[in-house]
Formats: structure tokens, C-alpha cells, sequence
């Protein structure tokens, strides 16, 4: 904090803009991500290869407009969340390209990811800009959400949906495809928090009371029953666990942060229990993953990729083989649903502790957002994102240390895929846009005048 004289009175308190520490940690961060690259390249060929340089070009020139933008455009922005998404996207650009260097003729994965994460900062840029508060978007809920529910539902469109590694979550146009649910993911959760926001004081209305718990009246029921039928439908349809399980956790979350009821938590765990078990009875995609969670090592060829992912880590072991000088090629989608498993092998459990507790990190931070925005809309969106960004983690990183099934989701900034990395850079912007409003300071002006008996309160966020 910082103290500016008042006028006639004691100095005023403001918050610090904290953008010289954002720039020094932006900077640490890129050294990890491009010393991370440089050692794949040093361990694998001898010598840092021919695409190092532009790689480290373009990285440094990105890095360096996302910061110009928060500076101009969001000067009071947490400092800490770019810095923890640059890590994030560097170490999986590294990894990307590790894996690239496996096969023969080398593929070109990282230059993929690269084009991407490229059009990620130019969204993000483009949110940072063009959206300076993010209040605006609570005037649109029905229409926002309808947009959500028919990108969920879009890969079942007969001609455009495709499926691919037994899930219809795509859409193919042309020689290009996209995951629609990610970006689904980031309308919902703006729709859920302004419908949220309208309808609090009715759902927060008790019934029952059973246990010491307060539960939800009947009467108000019909919303999470909606959501769980759609997330069913998910799994039904589209043969999609992660989206399924993601969809209604994000709900179920924000109905509870809306109406501090925990009768609403308690009924949607009962919701997903109860779905969980009926697609565990009656899909075979569905059993195929607890198999691989509970009994991998009982059909070698059936669970080969969850096996593979097992041998990894204990062949890093706690410190790592190193960048470059493991096996992780050897697990199938190594590049994207089990690019944990290939940290976890050339980092070791170390590393990826350490790559977990970043992604911490990044939720603390949108959490605390949360905590510190005073208008509803606001503090149920950075709620809302920051716990779809902690259930996604979760859910893939459990699943690849089988901790959980598996549920096809990717790794956030990390895994290889265009539409994961646009959504998520869209996600870093709106929280950036709403740690913005909550940290400025509300006015800069003065403290109590006797003469005129009017004091102005200064709101320091």
C-alpha cells in the first residue's frame, strides 16, 4: 500500500499497481520456460537446435504486450496470474517439444502449440482492451447461456460433429477441428453467475431441515435438475465423463457460493453419485475407466496407456531422468491427456508437485478475487472460473496418477490442443478484468472537511 497527502486531512491510502513485480516475475517465469526448451534440445541433439531463436524471440515478445497491455489497460490487476500462466504454457511448450523430437521425421507439435498459444495472447490482448469491466456482461444471461448450451451440444450435429478417441466432443469444418465445450465452459459460467445473481434470495430459501442440514425447498429444484439432466445427456451422447463432470460441478459450485447453503452441495454430490452410477451400469466407456483406476495392471492391452503412464514415474522416481533423457513417447497422447505423466517422468514427482502447486497458485489467486469483490456478479464469476480451472486440474492430473478416473479433460496451458489454450487465455483476461475493479481505488479524493460537516471514504480494495 502507499500513502498519498490528502488535501486538508491525513494521507490517503491506495493500492499499490504492483506492475514492477508482475514484470520481474513475467521475466523469471520465461527464463524457466525457455531454459526448460533449450535444455530438451541440448540433452536430445547436443546443441540448441535451428527453431530456438525464434521460438525465444516471439515468446519474449509476447510476454513483453501482455504486460504493456495489463500496464495500460489494468494497472491494478493481481501481478501474480500472468506469471503463473506464462510458466505453465512455457514448461508444456518445452514438453511439447521434447516429445516432437522422439519420432522420425521430427513432428512439428510445438510450432502448433506455439501458432496457438499466440492466438491465446491476441484473445487475451483483446479482453484486456476491449473489456475493461466486466459488469456489462451480467446484462446478457439467457442469451449467453443458450450460446453455451448449443456449443456443448454442437458435436452432435450430423456433418460437423466428429468423434475421436471414442468421445463426440468435436466439430470438423475443413481441415480444422474444435472442442466447443471450452469454450461452452466460459459462457456458462458467466450465464450461471448472473442467473446466480437474480434468483440468490429465492433458491437461498430454506426447506427442510434433515440431519441439522437445511435443504432446498422442491419447488426451487428445477434449476440443478436441468443442469444434471444436460450433464447427463453429455455422458450419454457424447460419451464425454470430463465435460459432464465439469458442466455440473461449475453449477453446483456457484449455487452454493450464490446461497451459502450447504444443503445445495449436499444434493448435488447425491446428483452425481447417483448419475456416476448409472453410467458406470450402463456404458461400457464408462467401465472401461474405473477398470483402468481400480485394476490396471489386470489387462495389459486394454489399459496400456494408464500402465505406460505408471512406468514413467517410477522411472523418474522423485527427482527426474531430465529434460530429454526419459521415455515419455512411449504413453500413448503423451502430447496432450497425459502430458502430466511425462512431467511426472523427466521432472519427477518433485517437478510435478511443483507444477501442481503453481496451478494452486493461479486458483488462490482468482479465488481471492472472489473473496475481495463487494458486487455478486463479479465475485460468483471469479468464483466460478477459478473452480472450473481447479476442477479441470484435478480431474486430469488425478486421472493420469489414478487417483480418479480418467476423464479426457486437457491440462490447462499445457496439453497440446487449440481450443483448450484460446478458452483458458480467455479465462486468465476476465479474471484479470475483474482483479482490476476490485483493486482500484473507488476515489482518490479527500478526507473530512469541518467547515462543509462531509467526509468521503475512500474503498481500498
Amino acid at each position: 500500500m502507499s500513502s498519498a497527502p490528502g488535501p486538508e486531512g491525513p494521507p490517503t491510502v491506495l493500492p499499490r499497481k504492483r506492475r514492477g513485480i508482475e514484470l520481474v516475475m513475467l521475466a523469471f517465469a520465461l527464463l524457466l520456460g525457455l531454459g526448460a526448451y533449450a535444455q530438451v534440445d541440448v540433452n536430445v541433439t547436443g546443441a540448441l537446435g535451428p527453431r530456438f531463436v525464434p521460438v525465444a524471440v516471439g515468446c519474449t515478445v509476447g510476454v513483453l504486450l501482455t504486460h504493456l497491455a495489463v500496464r495500460w489497460r489494468l494497472p491494478y490487476a493481481d501481478p501474480l496470474l500472468l506469471p503463473c500462466v506464462v510458466v505453465l504454457n512455457g514448461l508444456g511448450l518445452a514438453m511439447i517439444h521434447r516429445i516432437d523430437l522422439i519420432s522420425e521425421p521430427v513432428a512439428h507439435g510445438a510450432r502448433q502449440q506455439l501458432i496457438w498459444t499466440t492466438l491465446g495472447v491476441v484473445v487475451f490482448l483483446a479482453v484486456a482492451v476491449g473489456l475493461r469491466d466486466h459488469r456489462p456482461l451480467q446484462r446478457y444471461p439467457y442469451t449467453i447461456g443458450l450460446v453455451g448450451v448449443v456449443l456443448l451440444l454442437l458435436p452432435l450435429v450430423p456433418g460437423i460433429g466428429t468423434a475421436k478417441f471414442g468421445a463426440q466432443i468435436w466439430i470438423q469444418v475443413g481441415p480444422y477441428s474444435f472442442q466447443p465445450a471450452e469454450a461452452a465452459k466460459v459462457l456458462l459460467a458467466v450465464a450461471f453467475a448472473s442467473y446466480l445473481v437474480e434468483k440468490r434470495d429465492v433458491l437461498a430459501l430454506a426447506g427442510y431441515r434433515v440431519l441439522g442440514l437445511d435443504l432446498p425447498r422442491a419447488r426451487d429444484l428445477g434449476p440443478i435438475l436441468l443442469v444434471w439432466l444436460l450433464s447427463l445427456a453429455i455422458l450419454v451422447l457424447q460419451r464425454d465423463l470430463g465435460t459432464s463432470l465439469l458442466f455440473f460441478g461449475l453449477f453446483v459450485m456457484m449455487l452454493y457460493v450464490a446461497t451459502e447453503r450447504a444443503g445445495w452441495a449436499v444434493l448435488g454430490l447425491l446428483l452425481f453419485a447417483a448419475g456416476a452410477w448409472f453410467g458406470y451400469l450402463n456404458f461400457g466407456h464408462v467401465r472401461v475407466r474405473v477398470g483402468a483406476w481400480l485394476h490396471p495392471f489386470s489387462d495389459f492391452d486394454a489399459y496400456y496407456q494408464v500402465i505406460s503412464a505408471q512406468f514413467g514415474y517410477a522411472y523418474g522416481g522423485l527427482l527426474g531422468t531430465g529434460l530429454g533423457l526419459g521415455r515419455p513417447g512411449l504413453t500413448p497422447l503423451a502430447r496432450s491427456d497425459f502430458i502430466a505423466a511425462a512431467v511426472g517422468e523427466e521432472l519427477g514427482m518433485a517437478g510435478l508437485m511443483a507444477l501442481i502447486m503453481v496451478y494452486g497458485l493461479f486458483v488462490a489467486r482468482g479465488l481471492r478475487t472472489a473473496l475481495q469483490c463487494r458486487e455478486p456478479f463479479g465475485k460468483l464469476l471469479a468464483a466460478g472460473l477459478a473452480f472450473a480451472f481447479a476442477l479441470q486440474v484435478f480431474a486430469i492430473i488425478g486421472g493420469v496418477t489414478r487417483l480418479l478416473p480418467l476423464t479426457g479433460l486437457t491440462t490447462p496451458f499445457m496439453s497440446q490442443g487449440g481450443s483448450s489454450m484460446i478458452c483458458n487465455w480467455i479465462i486468465v483476461g476476465l479474471l484479470m478484468v475483474i482483479s482490476h475493479q476490485v483493486r482500484r481505488p473507488v476515489a482518490t479524493a479527500a478526507s473530512y472537511r469541518p467547515d462543509l460537516e462531509t467526509t468521503q471514504v475512500v474503498r481500498v480494495a
